[in-house]
């Protein structure tokens, strides 16, 4: 990203464009950081034979990331709702980086807990405070840049497995500080978005109102049943997804018999689809209502989730592809929702969802592994085949005509 994203203090940002230079930027940003945490879950069967870990504990060091990441965000969507901290996103890397070089060195198991503790921490800054920079840049499209800031992130937990097979695997837990350069370059980036972000509009924010009222379109109890009827949404999407990112490669070594390498290449599979799903999701919301697209995303998918525990490998990578991409457009569309229910409070609803989708990915790996323990980790998937079917559960939401909001009103 050049420099061009700063500009001088007196500029005033045109109010109708989307700003797809720095979407683009925060979703390489958004590569980068999640490449690294899929990275963390991609080596768990080198870990596991390290550290002589149990299915268990190989939970517990995603519930440390994931709670990490999921008790700070909604606090730090809060405070910079208030007090916008511009350059918070390069300071949040850097506990990244730091969570990156010592689980390079890690000795023993409680080092790799505190290890996934720092790379969480920088997660629960990155990501309200990414996602508010995605609405200031989206020029009334706001489910479109969220998708751009989504996918860079799903691409980066595809690629990780990838790069772990042929970084890490083969050199072995040291070569996971090479992965400290993108943290770098990633630094380098964000610092200079937050000086696009301070320079282009908290000047404006400052200085006046946004243009639209801070008022809900619906009545506050019907605000506060759809909020919870999303977060019921985000705990099925976000388990049974779990269920594939961090045991996805035990169950095909498992049932299948294949190898770590192979096994890696299949998550990457996923991943890919995860990825290609959520670049659809925001955009079509934008279009034909996000309730719409949530309903095919949730509960859409449970036809092939109930189908995949019964089919061989090929059927199983098929129906794994179009399970991520069905699956993955759902969280733009719930999230965009969240914040038209509650307008004025980007960074708050920003950090509650994004929180507690870590925290439920992070619950859902350690309970998730203990059960994997106890009835072996096909049962797993055969339990977790019905969650999408909650998404029945959409027909609780209210619907709401859909604003194309301006520049003005994304400071909030």
């Amino acid at each position: 990203m050049n420099t061009q994203l700063a500009t001088h203090p007196g500029a005033v940002p045109a109010p109708e464009g989307t700003r797809y230079r720095v979407l683009y930027a925060i979703s390489f940003s958004h590569f980068l950081n999640d490449m690294i945490q899929s990275l963390i879950l991609a080596i768990y069967p080198m870990l596991k034979g390290e550290f002589s870990l149990s299915f268990a504990q190989i939970g517990l060091i995603t519930l440390t990331y994931q709670m990490t990441a999921s008790l700070l965000q909604p606090l730090v969507g809060l405070y910079t709702d208030k007090h916008p901290k511009p350059h918070s996103l390069a300071f949040g890397m850097g506990s990244t980086l730091c969570g990156l070089l010592l689980l390079s060195v890690a000795p023993n198991f409680g080092t790799v807990l505190v290890a996934a503790a720092l790379v969480g921490t920088g997660s629960s800054v990155f990501h309200p405070e990414s996602s508010r920079i995605a609405r200031l840049a989206s020029g009334g499209q706001p489910g479109l840049a969220q998708s751009i800031f989504q996918v860079g992130g799903n691409t980066g937990s595809a690629v990780g497995p990838l790069l772990a097979a042929a970084i890490v695997m083969p050199h072995g837990q040291g070569a996971v500080a090479w992965f400290g350069l993108a943290a770098l370059v990633a630094i380098v980036v964000l610092w200079q978005i937050g000086t696009w972000y301070k320079t282009r509009h908290l000047g404006d924010a400052r200085a006046k109102k946004p243009a639209e009222a801070m008022v809900s379109p619906v009545p506050p109890r019907t605000v506060a049943l759809a909020i919870g009827v999303l977060l019921v949404l985000i705990f099925s999407k976000y388990f049974y997804l779990t269920s594939l990112t961090s045991y996805y490669t035990f169950y095909l070594i498992t049932r299948f018999g294949v190898s770590v390498q192979a096994a890696q290449v299949y998550l990457f599979i996923f991943l890919f689809a995860v990825a290609a799903g959520t670049l659809a999701g925001g955009p079509i919301g934008d279009r034909i209502g996000r309730k719409r697209v949530i309903w095919g995303s949730i509960l859409g998918v449970a036809p092939f989730t109930l189908a995949m525990p019964y089919v061989g490998l090929t059927g199983t990578i098929i129906l794994s592809f179009i399970i991520g991409l069905i699956i993955a457009s759902a969280f733009s569309a719930i999230l965009v929702f969240a914040q038209e229910l509650m307008p004025g409070k980007v960074g708050a609803v920003s950090g509650m969802f994004f929180g507690f989708a870590f925290g439920m990915g992070g619950v859902g790996a350690a309970v998730l592994g203990m059960l994997a323990d106890r009835h072996g980790i096909v049962f797993v998937y055969h339990l977790c085949a019905y969650l999408p079917l909650l998404g029945l559960l959409t027909v609780l939401l209210p619907d709401i005509r859909q604003h194309r909001p301006t520049a003005s009103a994304s400071p909030c």
